[in-house]
């Protein structure tokens, strides 16, 4: 799905470490040009703070490594709840984190529906020039590459 945009994909199953975000911040800061980060999450305290957690140590990296960064929360949203009649609970009474209304799992976007949700928001970032680029650079990259890759086989 995310193939056609060029887009990485990047799961870390619960709150990432300091040094998953410092890769990541490298990485964007390496980039060359601005990134934006689509970030996919529950609607629930751990969901909320781990977003903002990850966009606050992303955010510092990449300002003392040069580079330009941005975030989007995509899923699940409080209107997406409402959009796709997504199963609720209240949030865990021990859970003392600022949180408002009702909680909802990503599991419970039909993943059709977060296909259509996550290509959407690609399409909004994609740029036409930034590909050709990138096409450019692979194609004369793959060109370099090839020759030697044929010479080495046939020794």
């Amino acid at each position: 799905m995310t193939r056609p945009y060029g887009a990485r994909v990047m799961g870390t199953g619960g709150f990432a470490s300091l040094t998953t975000n410092y890769r990541m911040a490298e990485d964007i800061a390496q980039e060359g040009r601005p990134v934006v980060v689509l970030h996919v999450g529950d609607h629930d305290p751990s969901g909320t703070h781990l977003y903002q957690a990850m966009k606050e140590d992303v955010e510092a990296f990449v300002a003392v490594s040069g580079g330009t960064v941005s975030f989007e929360r995509v899923a699940v949203t409080p209107s997406q709840q409402a959009q796709y009649s997504l199963p609720t609970a209240p949030p865990k009474p021990t859970d003392k984190r600022s949180f408002s209304g009702l909680t909802v799992q990503a599991e419970a976007l039909d993943p059709a529906d977060l296909s259509r949700i996550l290509a959407a928001a690609l399409q909004r970032h994609h740029d036409p020039a930034i590909e050709a680029q990138l096409r450019g650079q692979f194609e004369s990259d793959r060109d370099a590459w090839v020759p030697t890759l044929t010479t080495n086989l046939h020794r």
